[in-house]
């Protein structure tokens, strides 16, 4: 079993003024999932597109990935409350075996109640506390492998390192009023990423440990990949792991995720290239359960580019700014 994950980066038929056409980017795109060629392919940021009807579906996804293996693969993906796609960067996994759950769980601020947050550099000053929630939910399908059984597949993309607008303290989209309120910004961004990875580590404590619907599984099978916007050692991918050093409780053991990086070259080991830095952002995090099948990974991170340079140009790298993270695995 190969399992990918690819942040294919802003899939859309419609692309801001000096950015790549779609049509110029489905020939490398294109080459790049028929590369891959994963049995589960788990995707983030892939944008909506409405048809006649004005209903939102994922056709530009359905059009990259006619003529490849993946179009005849079962399909989950992120919703709005109206059971239709995102508007922008839905979460989607496409897989070869069917999915044992006809329809995925989402949770966005679900499983934390409550969490309050008041602006401090806010103009006007913000009285009250508000509730703090993110944009982009997690996914959670399950699959039912034939040798394997049930499979967890928990798809993420956590708050990016940006700064969160905060009212009233940008000049324009680009330009902030203040370097304080640039902190908060980027404050507020950092509490966002590790309270999606909170509600991740709640939902795998809640897989294990069982629920009034669900029965506890001690050795569920599960795998959680995406863009963490995180690297290895930070706050976010610890929390989601929950090692025994961290917990410092043997009988823990079995809750604990391994990152399928461990294995790679320190060489290799980038998904992402930025101010000439190779950044480890995207992961495939498995439980211990699954370790016996693990039979190694690696990142196609060949054609990568500095981003962050300014004569870099769409055109020149019309695939996407992330390379996908590829897990094998041996039944």
């Amino acid at each position: 079993m190969k399992v990918a994950t690819f942040n294919i980066e802003n899939l859309d038929y419609a692309q801001e003024p000096g950015n790549t056409s779609f049509q110029e980017r489905l020939v490398p795109l294109r080459q790049m999932l028929k590369r891959i060629n994963a049995d589960i392919l788990c995707l983030q940021e892939v944008h909506s597109q409405k048809n006649t009807e004005n209903k939102k579906t994922l056709e530009a996804l359905t059009e990259l990935v006619e003529g490849t293996q993946y179009q005849d693969y079962h399909v989950q993906y992120t919703t709005t409350q109206d059971g239709q796609p995102r508007a922008e960067r839905n979460l989607v996994v496409l897989s070869k075996f069917t999915f044992s759950d006809p329809e995925p769980a989402q949770y966005n601020a679900d499983l934390i109640t409550d969490l309050m947050y008041r602006s401090v550099t806010s103009n006007p000053v913000e009285p009250n506390a508000s509730k703090l929630k993110w944009e982009r939910p997690i996914l959670h399908c399950q699959i039912a492998h034939p040798e394997l059984g049930n499979i967890h597949i928990i798809n993420l993309h956590l708050k990016s390192r940006l700064a969160s607008v905060i009212k009233g303290k940008k000049v324009d989209r680009y330009t902030w009023a203040s370097p304080a309120a640039w902190g908060e910004g980027y404050f507020l961004s950092s509490i966002k990423r590790v309270g999606q990875a909170l509600e991740t580590r709640i939902l795998l404590d809640t897989i294990f440990d069982g629920t009034d619907e669900n029965e506890a599984d001690p050795q569920a099978k599960i795998i959680v990949c995406g863009d963490l916007n995180a690297e290895p050692g930070e706050v976010p991918v610890e929390t989601i792991c929950g090692s025994v050093d961290n917990t410092n409780n043997a009988e823990l053991r079995y809750k604990s995720l391994v990152p399928c990086s461990a294995g790679l070259a320190e060489s290799v080991r980038y998904s992402h290239f930025h101010h000439g830095k190779g950044n480890l952002l995207d992961h495939m995090l498995i439980s211990q359960s699954l370790l016996p099948y693990f039979d190694g990974a690696k990142i196609l991170n060949e054609t990568l580019h500095d981003e962050s340079l300014p004569y870099r140009k769409d055109e020149k790298y019309p695939a996407s700014d992330h390379a996908p993270f590829i897990a094998l695995f041996r039944d």
